[in-house]
């Protein structure tokens, strides 16, 4: 068996999971992809919602109905996404097992990468260009903590027109 981490910051297309899946064609061994999708916390969402209308210095609402609530929906469409995307690799004959996480993404990799013995780490982002210039994205947090090769990929994007 052949074990690699995917960790994804959206929802696959037909074009990424047929991506994904052609890096790993001809192998003698069957692969396994242990997909991983990030969820913020409620408290987060609601401090950047209020943030980005210019509220400022807002205290977001604290009644535990509200947070479980947000927290639920946050989490439902967060396995929706999940699901369909595990869907893909499974329609292409793959095995796949799906894990959402509220921890920081890089810590759950590394944890998932153990867990499941991976072989290797793919990481599936949209483009962050400062981030990604600060060294501060996720691939570059991975490649310095992770003991196995690590490929950063641009999600919906075709392999020739990435770096």
């Amino acid at each position: 068996m052949y074990d690699v981490a995917l960790l994804i910051e959206g929802q696959l297309n037909e074009l990424d999971a047929d991506q994904i899946v052609a890096l790993h064609e001809g192998l003698d061994e069957p692969v396994t992809y242990h997909i991983l999708l990030p969820v913020e916390s409620s408290t987060a969402v609601l401090s950047s919602s209020l943030s980005a209308l210019g509220a400022g210095q807002i205290i977001p609402p604290s009644e535990p109905d509200v947070l479980a609530e947000v927290q639920r929906e946050i989490r439902t469409a967060g396995q929706a996404e999940l699901e369909a995307s595990g869907a893909l690799l499974r329609a292409r004959a793959k095995n796949v097992t799906e894990q959402l996480t509220e921890d920081d993404p890089i810590n759950a990799l590394i944890e998932l990468v153990k867990k499941t013995s991976s072989a290797e780490a793919i990481i599936l982002t949209e483009p962050h260009i400062v981030s990604e210039f600060l060294r501060l994205d996720w691939s570059a947090r991975a490649q310095r903590k992770l003991d196995v090769p690590t490929l950063h990929l641009l999600e919906h994007v075709p392999f020739d027109a990435q770096r």
